[in-house]
């Protein structure tokens, strides 16, 4: 009786997986793995300016002068690029981030650290998952009027919101 209930599940099982199949809708599978030419670029440009001071010193002159060095399409002000809904789709090294009233708070071994991003611009340097990232960016506590690298972990936000652009041509 087992054995005959068995072969019976396995031939209802494969009878109605193909009428199950035809209706299913295909989804795209976007690949997270292959980072745009243009964000290379940007990176490579961000590369040779770690530790030194770009422009002013200000946040977005990175984002500005990296964006300019590869004859990036942006709008002067703080259209970095094509706007990447980054809840759905892939976020690469060389998209560009601007914070608004960001609060983050973090601990490292027994102290809690509070930073705050009222009007900030960095870009995206590492991505280590889908929500974890690290950051170029310069005018900040940590690397003052110098391009430095910082983690940003999308779980230490508390307070605020952000946009990520992707360079374009």
């Amino acid at each position: 009786m087992r054995t005959t209930l068995i072969i019976a599940v396995a031939i209802f099982g494969f009878l109605i997986l193909p009428f199950n199949n035809r209706n299913t809708i295909s989804k795209k599978v976007v690949s997270c793995d292959s980072t745009p030419v243009l964000n290379k670029k940007i990176i490579d440009f961000v590369k040779t300016k770690i530790g030194k001071k770009v422009g002013k010193g200000e946040c977005w002159d990175v984002a500005a002068e990296a964006l300019n060095s590869v004859n990036a399409k942006w709008d002067g002000n703080y259209k970095f690029g094509t706007e990447v809904n980054y809840k759905k789709d892939c976020v690469f090294p060389g998209d560009i981030m601007q914070f608004e009233g960001v609060t983050l708070q973090y601990q490292i071994g027994t102290k809690i650290y509070m930073e705050k991003m009222q009007h900030h611009t960095a870009i995206v340097y590492e991505v280590k998952g889908k929500e974890d990232f690290v950051l170029a960016d310069q005018n900040t506590g940590r690397s003052g009027k110098k391009v430095g690298i910082s983690p940003f972990k999308f779980a230490d936000m508390t307070k605020g919101k952000f946009k990520v652009f992707r360079p374009t041509y």
